[in-house]
């Protein structure tokens, strides 16, 4: 009885082994068909997404429900919308709109609605590289020295870099900063890969990280060559800074440059776990600088001889230094005449920049009074960073009027020296003492709140490739439209800011001043 039951089971092998070898020879596979997948490479829709309203500047919320969470953009309208289920809003829209493409704003995946499939096209690519632009480190590398021109969708042709900023209300002041700090090297280098700051680790319920990863948007998009459109709106990088500056900076106020700027430098230093080590953030890095302040305080001149003899013998009476880091230095303007000339003309006063840099020779003293006394102080440069800020302390307010210095500073643009403030030593520490401009913020019309407008002038160093371009200086104001800088007037300034970096003896570059306006500057 058992032999026929072996025979069996010999039998069921041998088949079993034939059909193995007879699928094991077959030269075509057999694919299971995906009816899903094929769907999601065949989308009919396609052809009705309109690039031309697309607009990712804007913050992600439902425009319905006003909802941060799970937000789609339809790529017919360009509206925001939240979810993809029935009933949601996104799927009404699909429904009662007939719009069908819609774009998860998170996790970067197309959908078709109401059908509720995603879409897997590789034409599709460049509207996620306008929601997120990405750089590699040849990209990088290329950005000032590619002279080609950039076209977006619309049209028009445009310089990364060089593309104007929206001005949303009156905030004329962020965006002259924020384009000025777009063309500082190191800053908007470590920027563009996100991976240089994704993995900060901030406590939990902090929202000052919010103001880095805004940032980094933002120069991501002002330098993406491949924009739809040749300007950028700042909305969600100034939401940030109302948010995160519990509403001192607003869009809807204008306010001061050198204020914004001191804050939001120390506002992203401390976002990225910064302290008082000189390489513990980008920030730091590139903008910080120490300085030895000698202050010694003085009697009141109201005291008789023996008065003021018997107090300079005191311990506070004494000269006492302090080491001090600074992120910008304040140069202070003299006062303009107050009366006409002998031909009745109001003459603007002029000075050299570097009658004002003397304040930081380290043996200019300067007054400062208080309430109670007075103290002389002067001031040492000990450390020069890679890119200095400079601020032209031209707007005075007192109790009855806010006044502008007119004063114009005679500011070279190139090889600006630092090395003969420097005392011997400390310029043996320094490879390179000398600084080029790279950005300038003018203020145009009255002194007081909204009755200016502020504008910046920005340096692309492409110029020295493309031998077309006549200006390297490029004009943004509170319009979206960029425009060359006019030749004339070089040496000239009337800047509220200047900002300059070291040039390590390359080739220098053809520069021009600007006159008669009110400018904050950045130089590298």
């Amino acid at each position: 009885m058992a032999a026929p039951m072996v025979d069996a089971n010999v039998s069921s092998k041998r088949k079993t082994e034939k059909r193995r070898l007879t699928d094991d020879n077959n030269d075509e596979p057999i694919v299971a068909k995906d009816p899903k997948m094929d769907r999601s490479r065949s989308c009919p829709y396609l052809d009705r997404i309109n690039r031309s309203v697309l607009d990712f500047d804007f913050e992600k919320l439902c425009s319905v429900s006003l909802s941060h969470i799970n937000v789609y953009a339809c790529m017919v309208c360009g509206k925001y919308f939240q979810g993809r289920g029935n009933n949601t809003h996104a799927y009404t829209h699909s429904v009662f709109e007939g719009h069908h493409v819609f774009l998860n704003l998170m996790t970067q995946k197309f959908y078709c609605l109401p059908d509720n499939y995603q879409i897997i096209d590789s034409s599709l690519d460049d509207i996620i590289y306008v929601l997120n632009p990405t750089f590699s480190d040849i990209m990088i590398k290329k950005l000032d020295k590619n002279p080609k021109l950039s076209r977006a969708y619309d049209g028009t042709t445009y310089l990364p870099g060089i593309v104007g900023l929206n001005n949303i209300k009156a905030n004329d002041y962020c965006n002259v900063v924020l384009q000025s700090l777009s063309h500082v090297a190191p800053l908007r280098n470590y920027f563009l890969k996100e991976e240089n700051y994704k993995k900060i680790k901030r406590p939990p319920g902090d929202i000052a990280f919010l103001l880095v990863q805004r940032f980094g948007e933002l120069i991501r998009k002002l330098w993406n060559p491949c924009n739809f459109k040749a300007h950028v709106s700042p909305h969600e990088m100034l939401q940030a800074v109302v948010l995160c500056s519990k509403k001192k900076f607003q869009i809807t106020q204008q306010g001061d440059p050198i204020d914004f700027l001191s804050w939001f430098l120390n506002a992203m230093h401390s976002a990225m776990n910064g302290t008082k080590k000189m390489s513990s953030s980008i920030i730091s890095k590139t903008f910080r600088g120490k300085m030895r302040v000698y202050s010694r305080k003085i009697p009141n001149v109201d005291l008789s001889e023996a008065e003021k003899a018997e107090l300079l013998l005191l311990e506070e009476y004494q000269e006492q230094a302090t080491e001090m880091p600074w992120l910008y230095l304040t140069c202070d303007l003299p006062a303009p005449p107050l009366y006409p000339d002998e031909s009745r003309e109001n003459i603007i006063p002029q000075i050299p920049f570097a009658n004002l840099l003397t304040k930081f020779n380290g043996v200019t003293e300067k007054e400062y009074k208080s309430s109670k006394d007075s103290t002389m102080k002067r001031f040492e440069l000990t450390r020069l960073p890679q890119f200095i800020i400079i601020y032209f302390k031209r707007f005075n307010k007192n109790y009855f009027v806010f006044e502008k210095n007119p004063t114009i500073v005679n500011f070279p643009i190139k090889n600006i020296d630092f090395g003969d403030l420097l005392a011997p030593e400390v310029r043996a520490q320094h490879k390179h003492t000398t600084y080029d401009l790279v950005a300038n913020i003018v203020h145009d019309g009255q002194p007081g709140q909204g009755k200016g407008n502020y504008r910046c002038h920005v340096l692309h160093k492409i110029f020295e490739v493309r031998k077309d371009i006549p200006n390297p200086f490029y004009q943004a104001d509170k319009s979206t439209e960029v425009a060359d800088v006019a030749e004339g007037h070089q040496g000239e300034n009337t800047g509220v800011m200047e900002v300059v970096g070291d040039a390590p003896g390359e080739a220098k570059q053809k520069y021009v001043s600007f006159e008669n306006t009110e400018e904050t500057a950045s130089s590298s």
